[in-house]
């Protein structure tokens, strides 16, 4: 086994894991919900799609060959509060992860350790996709707790409920175990 393709395929499995909390989340918001903040200093559920979209489409593109930050990457115009419709947004959105998810594919085990520059400094392409992750995660958690905050009773839960970690726990152990058996047959 190769650890950088087995690194590449788990990673590439965390950024559509990631991709789809945001997903979940915006799927049960409403358009108004979308531009909800809590006040003048927050962003809305919008703008940060509009920004992470941004940096991924900026970051991914020509991912090897060129800067991650990017002269047609306007990244203040991202917090502009100006998204029209739901619809547009999740294009948008889709663009951004579009591109980080084709780069991801692209890559090979020997990448990872090449360099890369963003504003100028140098990273190698493993620290290059943690750091995007890290930025991802951080911005997706921002819009579930956003979303949990408007939907309130109505939220549908992404995760575990609440008083039923046990019950999880069991069924996944039991998946497991017949997994097990079953492969014991083979």
């Amino acid at each position: 086994m190769d650890i950088g393709n087995e690194y590449l395929k788990v990673i590439k499995e965390r950024f559509k894991r990631v991709k789809d909390l945001a997903d979940k989340t915006i799927s049960q918001l409403s358009e108004e919900d979308l531009h909800w903040k809590v006040n003048e200093a927050s962003n809305t559920i919008a703008t940060i799609v509009k920004h992470v979209s941004g940096n991924m489409i900026s970051r991914w593109s020509d991912f090897l060959t060129s800067d991650g930050e990017k002269s047609f990457r306007n990244r203040d115009q991202e917090f502009k509060e100006d998204m029209p419709s739901k619809q547009e947004m999740i294009l948008i959105w889709e663009k951004g992860w579009d591109t980080l998810l084709n780069t991801l594919k692209e890559l090979e085990s020997p990448d990872l350790l090449k360099n890369i520059t963003i504003r100028g400094e140098k990273h190698t392409v493993l620290e290059a996709i943690e750091r995007q992750m890290a930025h991802y995660s951080y911005h997706v958690g921002q819009i579930v707790y956003i979303g949990k905050q408007i939907k309130s009773e109505n939220w549908k839960t992404l995760s575990i409920p609440v008083g039923k970690s046990e019950d999880f726990l069991q069924q996944m152990l039991n998946k497991h175990k017949s997994l097990k058996t079953e492969e014991h047959r083979q």
